[in-house]
């Protein structure tokens, strides 16, 4: 086990920054949080690709280096510290855990995107708020223009996570479907996986830090729908005092049952979007055209969501006879199969 203290870069508003923090929290993992922009942002190495969070790690060569992307980051620290993990032992139940994170961090984030930028109320606060997190000390005049810039820039990307007037609908549908989900299983049971969190729950809860915790829009849905979730997400925020057991995680046949309706949501709105997405990315299409529940969807193909695809795909293939087999029951109910044709 490391006892390097890690430095996280990060910002409140970045869903997969809470996300990556919360589990260093819970796993007691001794870490810095960096504000980005700050002046000790600005003497720490640099990603390849400026994306958040940031992990300041210990390169292959001994030397600092800024590393991305919060899931493939979980399954290292899982790797080099012992202890309180949030991936399940059982091969069968850590690939539903999979599964769910990567619907929560591809999309619901579409969600959380299309909230904070296509209502006006959602959009005056993010542009107030968001610049002075990375700039608190600025003059008024250069944080409300930052404001204003960054808005500009974000609400002409809501093409990219595909939100626009014809998949509005289906999104907003969506989250109000996973809000009542999310209260059902939650009744009765501290977490999605269990009664310790896994990869799953982190993921959850960093996209509903912002649809619950912070843009007036959808917290005021989940605050009159499900005030349990907003309980749950300010609780997860800081798991460092709970104390796990093996035994607290969801067995198998519980999980096959327990999470079914999660699975269907999956079913009826990922599944077809990432299949669709692929099949885009390989004509070399300008645009992902598909139906998902019923309704038009279009948007411009994501490569990063293509690779999500072919990274579950792989999951998939490395689990032994007895686990697919135990599964494929509840993917072939739920829809879920569409991902593993």
């Amino acid at each position: 086990m490391s006892d390097t203290i890690l430095r996280i870069v990060g910002v409140p508003g970045s869903p997969y920054s809470r996300k990556l923090r919360a589990v260093l929290r819970y796993r007691r993992i001794a870490y810095a949080w960096v504000a980005l922009g700050s002046a000790e942002h600005r003497t720490l190495p640099r990603p390849k690709v400026e994306l958040l969070p940031q992990l300041i790690m210990t390169g292959a060569d001994g030397s600092a280096e800024a590393l991305t992307d919060s899931t493939p980051l979980i399954r290292r620290l899982e790797a080099l510290h012992d202890g309180r993990s949030v991936v399940p032992p059982d091969p069968a139940v850590a690939f539903l855990d999979a599964l769910v994170e990567d619907y929560a961090d591809e999309w619901l984030t579409k969600a959380m995107f299309h909230y904070r930028w296509a209502f006006a109320p959602d959009i005056a606060q993010a542009a107030a708020i968001l610049p002075r997190w990375s700039m608190p000390a600025a003059p008024a005049t250069d944080l409300d223009a930052a404001g204003r810039a960054f808005a500009d820039r974000q609400i002409g990307r809501l093409g990219v996570v595909g939100s626009n007037a014809t998949t509005a609908a289906t999104i907003e549908d969506s989250y109000r479907r996973l809000l009542a989900i999310l209260d059902s299983r939650l009744t009765g049971s501290r977490f999605v996986m269990g009664n310790r969190p896994g990869s799953a729950d982190f993921a959850l809860y960093g996209q509903l830090t912002q649809l619950v915790g912070f843009d007036p829009t959808p917290r005021a849905i989940a605050l009159e729908q499900a005030p349990r979730i907003l309980a749950w997400v300010d609780l997860v925020e800081d798991l460092s005092g709970l104390e796990p057991k093996e035994s607290d995680w969801i067995a198998r046949d519980e999980a096959t049952i327990a999470l079914a309706p999660l699975l269907q949501e999956i079913g009826r709105v990922y599944a077809p979007f990432l299949v669709a997405n692929a099949e885009a990315l390989a004509r070399g299409a300008e645009a992902v055209t598909c139906v998902i529940d019923g309704s038009p969807w279009t948007q411009k193909p994501f490569p990063y969501q293509g690779k999500c695809l072919g990274w579950l795909r792989e999951g998939w293939t490395r689990l032994a006879a007895a686990d697919r087999a135990t599964l494929a029951p509840v993917l072939a109910d739920t829809g879920c199969d569409l991902l593993f044709r």
